[in-house]
């Protein structure tokens, strides 16, 4: 095992499926051409099975440092679990693997071979039918044609995938090709820039929608990388909390909400108001809600007048517009002025307003 930096940081995400993360990991185990430069970091989701032990099994005589964090399991948390491997990664880039799917022996080396500053690489998986579950044993996968227990369908599927995500690159399509968040690459320092995985989202479904948006807002570019690699999902039941159709996700509503911030609020550091950049009206100090707003934001960074800012904010009653560019725009209305809220068909947020414990709520939830 080397002693040498870590350039590639290869994170494992996983919850109850012991057998299936062995696979993931012998996989990794057979990488070539990236020794002495890469780690895995197995990150659990509270499974309560024999999932440490087998990360504990294989990390005494895996070829590269191998960590683990595990957190109590209180639901379907996957952006949790991912930005837990994440904070616990120390290499500059950081590739994301679902716990369900191995990887071919020349996949980390792709990534390295194909990255480059400001890009994200987009990776898919080929879904192995349930038949080739026999076959598929840690102890024997280095002699084990992976290839060739993927079927002419799923070849001809990531083909398709692979020549649309070229399309809509060349096009430059504002939302695709989208992010799975179960194989993909991203840089440490972009991934951080946007905050990483949003928190809030708690359920199955669109947290990888939400990173992808993000990062292009962020100004990192999202290519395909399905012409050198793709990951293998080993078969298993579908998980209980995914819906058939995508619309039909809990985190849909969430996900389609307006005044997106680029940096996430709940993300691998909590931003309270006080670390947001904030827009605030020039009548701010009139009303009794606009100076109380001023005591909440005491500390936090000011725009100037007409500057860009994260959130801007108008108070109401108050004459104040949404006139500089932001990338959520707040109205805060005090009781007895809601008919006013007509005047802010503008702002993506309407809060009605006026104890201490409302505010601290509304400028908490804004983004």
């Amino acid at each position: 095992m080397s002693d040498g930096p870590v350039d590639v940081s290869v994170l494992v995400t996983t919850y109850r499926r012991p057998r299936h993360l062995a696979l993931a990991l012998e996989s990794l185990a057979l990488q070539r051409g990236v020794d002495g430069t890469m780690e895995v970091v197995v990150s659990d989701d509270g499974s309560g099975d024999e999932t440490p032990q087998v990360v504990r099994s294989f990390a005494a005589t895996a070829p590269f440092p191998v960590r683990f964090t595990s957190q109590p399991h209180d639901g379907f948390r996957l952006a949790r679990v991912r930005n837990a491997a994440a904070r616990l990664a120390t290499g500059r880039y950081l590739l994301f693997l679902d716990g369900d799917c191995m990887v071919p022996r020349h996949h980390v080396a792709a990534h390295v071979s194909r990255r480059r500053h400001g890009t994200a690489l987009l990776g898919y998986c080929a879904r192995l039918p349930a038949e080739a579950n026999p076959i598929l044993v840690p102890e024997n996968l280095a002699v084990t044609n992976l290839a060739g227990l993927v079927s002419a369908a799923e070849r001809r599927s990531l083909a398709r995938r692979r020549r649309k995500a070229w399309w809509h690159a060349i096009t430059r399509h504002p939302t695709k090709p989208r992010l799975a968040g179960g194989d993909f690459g991203v840089w440490r320092n972009d991934f951080e820039q946007v905050n990483g995985f949003d928190e809030r989202f708690v359920g199955w479904g669109q947290e990888d929608d939400d990173l992808g948006l993000r990062l292009r807002a962020a100004g990192v570019r999202l290519e395909t990388i399905l012409g050198l690699t793709h990951s293998l999902h080993v078969w298993h039941e579908t998980d209980a909390t995914a819906t058939p159709r995508w619309r039909d996700g809990v985190n849909v509503r969430y996900f389609e909400r307006r005044g997106r911030l680029t940096a996430c609020r709940q993300g691998l550091v909590p931003r309270p108001a006080s670390t947001i950049t904030w827009g605030l009206p020039t009548d701010l100090m009139a009303t009794p809600l606009g100076r109380s707003v001023a005591t909440h934001l005491a500390g936090a960074t000011i725009a100037a007048p007409g500057e860009p800012c994260e959130i801007d904010l108008v108070i109401r009653p108050g004459t104040g517009r949404f006139t500089r560019e932001a990338e959520c725009r707040l109205a805060l209305v005090a009781p007895g002025h809601l008919g006013q809220r007509v005047l802010d068909h503008e702002a993506d947020v309407t809060f009605a307003a006026s104890t201490d414990d409302e505010i601290a709520t509304a400028l908490a939830a804004a983004g």
